[in-house]
């Protein structure tokens, strides 16, 4: 017997990261020797300072219990210290930060706590998909925002007619961006919320990317921008900067009004975040930070690695200088989802297709920096073969 799916679910376009497993696993069922550039989950492991500090923290019976849905003191300071140190930001731990299982887990609920049925959401595209699938969700309309190259893929927010603007309760930002890697200016901030002010919109800004820079300086925070810690909340994410996606750990920090309505959210929702996991957390960010610095200097080897066989290839890349992923233009009359194809079948070679992400994706595909360096080699000498 099978059931109808609600309609908030049947909504949703299929989830792109499912499908790309599923023809990826096709391939190798075939027998073909694959590299998969496709899904962005670092290859490295977790540095062994934050898995020592796990397994002491596990052995402590007093992390055995219900945690707190806000976070441990402990923790929330140690993102409060990590602000001061790295934007010259001061939060109060208690009010203006609170713990996420993984920051996909609160940008999901975030709309909940503020969007009541037929309110607008400013969604950028090509985007993470969540943006949108949160929105739709909370019963919200999702309201586009295409992301142009000949802009530097930063939404034209002020081209938004007023009647919208008049229904919207959220922009959704993310800088450094995925997919296309590229990254916002303390002037964009600025106008942005400026902007969000003579609006009354709420700035919900996802820096998952912010560590992952190619010469070790900080991507800007829009908390560190005049009205920031008023109009905006930020998104962060332990997973891509300390290689810990499966941990599930990261915070939203900001406006205190923000912080705890997504709180309650998540207060009737969950049970918080394993207390040993947040130790882990608060070792990463207290810690070396070396090992972050050297991740993105590898992260620049690989994609000049990778950027030598796109570039064999005939494909035009965009310049981007944070995150581990590559943005590259896709040969004019090829659609995105032919040209992923294209590369599966005859390069061994995973990629997303960029209209995976939003139509204004299309024409182009995302490369994530997930192989070493000698895997990266080998499929820039496929790719190269394959001259488009």
């Amino acid at each position: 017997m099978s059931f109808e799916l609600s309609q908030r679910l049947s909504a949703l376009p299929p989830y792109l990261f499912k499908e790309l497993d599923r023809l990826r696993d096709e391939a190798r069922a075939r027998g073909a020797d694959i590299i998969d550039l496709g899904v962005g989950d670092p290859d490295r492991p977790t540095p062994p300072p934050i898995i020592a500090a796990l397994k002491e923290a596990a052995d402590d019976p007093a992390n055995h219990q219900y945690p707190l849905y806000s976070g441990m003191d402990a923790f929330r300071e140690g993102v409060a210290r990590w602000y001061q140190r790295r934007h010259g930001v001061q939060l109060k731990a208690t009010t203006e930060i609170c713990s996420l299982i993984g920051s996909k887990e609160g940008i999901a609920h975030f709309p909940l706590a503020f969007v009541n049925p037929g309110d607008v959401v400013l969604v950028p595209e090509p985007a993470y998909p969540v943006y949108n699938s949160g929105t739709l969700f909370a019963g919200g309309v999702p309201y586009f925002l295409p992301l142009r190259e000949a802009n530097g893929f930063l939404p034209d927010f002020r081209s938004v007619d007023e009647p919208v603007l008049k229904k919207a309760k959220i922009i959704w930002v993310n800088y450094p961006n995925n997919p296309t890697g590229a990254t916002a200016t303390v002037e964009f901030y600025a106008d942005l919320l400026d902007w969000a002010r003579k609006w009354n919109i709420i700035v919900a800004s996802d820096a998952a990317y912010s560590e992952m820079t190619y010469d070790g300086r900080p991507h800007p925070s829009i908390l560190e921008l005049p009205g920031g810690r008023e109009q905006a909340i930020e998104f962060h994410s332990l997973s891509k900067t300390y290689n810990m996606t499966g941990w599930r750990l990261g915070w939203a920090a900001g406006n205190e009004s923000l912080v705890r309505g997504l709180g309650q959210v998540k207060n009737n929702t969950d049970s918080g975040v394993f207390q040993a996991v947040q130790a882990a957390g608060l070792a990463a960010l207290e810690g070396d930070q070396e090992p972050v610095r050297a991740m993105g200097r590898l992260y620049s080897q690989r994609r000049a690695v990778l950027s030598r066989g796109l570039t064999a290839a005939g494909l035009s890349i965009f310049p981007g200088t944070a995150t581990f992923y590559v943005w590259v233009k896709v040969p004019t009359g090829l659609k995105s989802a032919d040209f992923s194809a294209r590369l599966l079948n005859e390069a061994g070679v995973v990629a997303t297709p960029g209209n995976g992400f939003g139509p204004s994706g299309e024409g182009y595909a995302r490369f994530a920096l997930v192989q070493e360096v000698d895997r990266l080699n080998e499929a820039a000498n496929r790719l190269a073969g394959l001259k488009f």
